[in-house]
């Protein structure tokens, strides 16, 4: 890699991180902490100086959380720390209830929670977590750095970067005229990331079709404006809280592109042509642009320097899927990278988070890409539109479109001989009452015997620390003997019936290291 700072800087800070993380959004603070759970030294750098912003408060910070992200949080004992979810199940404006209450959206086109045939996913058990709630970004952030610090991670804040350079064994960081050192370097800085940038990583994709505002405003004749989720002739206008608006704007992202400044008179001229109204704004408090501009990093690693989160992939906002990707990325990553800079990482390893998690992000992209298509203002997309709507009025359809949104269809193509392989575990419970979720709290994986196997027990204490062995029964165990279960939460290996020992080594030879 081509160097990006002079090698003969000083350096002004003399210790040497496992991992430095640029960026203390919830994927980077979420990465730290599953570092820091394996005992790495993390260092985070974020240049805001200041953590808080209206735009991660509600409404405009609301994100729903999909199943493999509360799985996630709640296999660390984090789901509990979230406030908002217990007592906001919907902050929309005339929002229904029961069977009628709307659970998610594609393309603007709701799915309703009786719609929703959970009895398809056969592997959700009583005693799995939901498969949806809401937070919010500050919400999430708090929680995170909370942990994160209890774990020893170091934040500092108001910190730029202005380049870095790897050499074979580590990466030097300058921010202004102070220098970092890390073994390893983690770009979750967003879209705009300088680690991407400078680190040399292409970054291919497609351009926008629309600009996207979100807006706080005074208006000030409010009932000239529907509640929420408006497709026009035009684009689209949501209105989740009085005075809190999202527009999209099919301009191809050109105001966005352009750099001029959002002023009063342009949100106005814009909001009154998508809405077909002639409401007036009084007073604009809050705005910010975005588009649908999808681009995707053709790798994840380069060398000693790693992309997460929208560092490595942007897509437009319509759902609320770029979180919980790049949360999904954290806890894949952190892991694997805990165990190569502890030399507990089989040859290959790291390389996995690449395959595994590229072709989830190229899902999400082109999930976002179609529900941009049949948003478009033109009679085609409106047709295809129409039968869209039609198909997730139907049961299936919208158990499809949930299981889609939600992450509960979410799978990495491991091989494996058992249909569970590669799947999220399902969250079984034992007799005595503690959880696979409870058994994963510390951040290793799990060899899970129903039978008492005498075989399996010493497999696993052929591992050390990185797995630990539990026998036990449980009342539904859906007809598994064992299940060998990484420390992410993905079943690397499964058995119906007396465990194939052979294939059981080949699963444990590709994850962990015998001591």
């Amino acid at each position: 890699m081509k160097p990006t700072l002079e090698s003969n800087k000083t350096i002004q800070n003399h210790a040497v991180y496992d991992v430095i993380i640029l960026g203390a959004g919830p994927v980077g603070l979420f990465l730290a902490c599953e570092l820091a759970l394996a005992k790495c030294s993390v260092l985070v750098l974020e240049k805001a100086k200041d953590p808080h912003s209206p735009l991660r408060r509600m409404p405009f910070g609301i994100r729903g959380l999909s199943a493999p992200t509360i799985e996630a949080l709640y296999r660390r004992g984090l789901l509990n720390e979230l406030e908002i979810h217990k007592r906001v199940k919907n902050p929309h404006l005339n929002a229904k209830q029961g069977a009628q209450r709307q659970v998610g959206h594609f393309a603007g086109i709701p799915f309703l929670e009786g719609n929703v045939d959970t009895s398809q996913w056969k592997y959700r058990l009583p005693s799995s977590t939901d498969t949806s709630l809401i937070s919010e970004m500050e919400e999430l952030e708090t929680v995170l750095i909370r942990r994160a610090e209890s774990l020893g991670v170091e934040i500092r804040r108001g910190l730029a970067i202005t380049g870095f350079y790897q050499t074979v064994n580590k990466v030097t960081v300058q921010s202004g005229d102070q220098s970092f050192q890390s073994k390893w370097l983690v770009g979750c800085d967003g879209s705009r990331s300088v680690v991407r940038k400078a680190g040399g990583f292409e970054f291919a994709g497609t351009e926008p079709e629309f600009t996207g505002y979100s807006i706080r405003a005074d208006i000030a004749d409010p009932e000239k404006l529907k509640p929420g989720r408006n497709v026009t002739s035009r684009g689209m206008y949501m209105q989740s809280q009085p005075g809190y608006l999202a527009i999209q704007d099919f301009d191809g992202g050109e105001f966005h592109g352009s750099g001029e400044p959002i002023t009063i008179e342009h949100v106005q001229e814009v909001l009154r042509r998508i809405s077909d109204t002639d409401v007036t704004i009084s007073a604009l408090h809050v705005v910010t642009t975005w588009t649908d501009r999808a681009r995707q990093a053709t790798t994840y690693r380069n060398g000693r320097v790693l992309l997460a989160g929208d560092a490595a992939h942007i897509h437009a906002p319509l759902g609320g899927q770029g979180l919980n990707l790049g949360l999904g990325d954290a806890m894949n990553l952190g892991w694997k990278l805990a165990a190569t800079i502890q030399n507990k990482a089989p040859e290959g390893l790291l390389d996995s988070y690449y395959t595994e998690r590229y072709p989830i992000g190229a899902q999400v992209l082109d999930w976002s890409r179609a529900q941009v298509a049949i948003m478009k203002p033109d009679p085609h997309a409106r047709a295809l539109y129409e039968i869209v709507r039609d198909l997730m009025n139907t049961r299936d359809g919208a158990t499809y479109i949930a299981g889609r949104v939600w992450g509960v269809s979410t799978h990495y193509d491991l091989g494996g001989n058992h249909p569970l392989t590669g799947y999220s575990v399902p969250n079984i419970e034992l007799e005595d009452g503690t959880t696979v979720g409870d058994l994963m709290r510390d951040g290793r994986g799990v060899l899970l015997d129903f039978d008492m196997n005498a075989s399996l027990k010493a497999l696993a204490g052929g591992l050390g620390n990185q797995v630990k062995y539990v026998s036990g029964e449980a009342e539904e165990q859906l007809g598994l003997s064992a299940v060998l279960i990484r420390p992410d939460g993905i079943i690397a290996w499964a058995s119906d019936n007396n465990p194939d020992n052979s294939e059981l080594l080949k699963a444990v030879a590709r994850w962990f290291v015998d001591n």
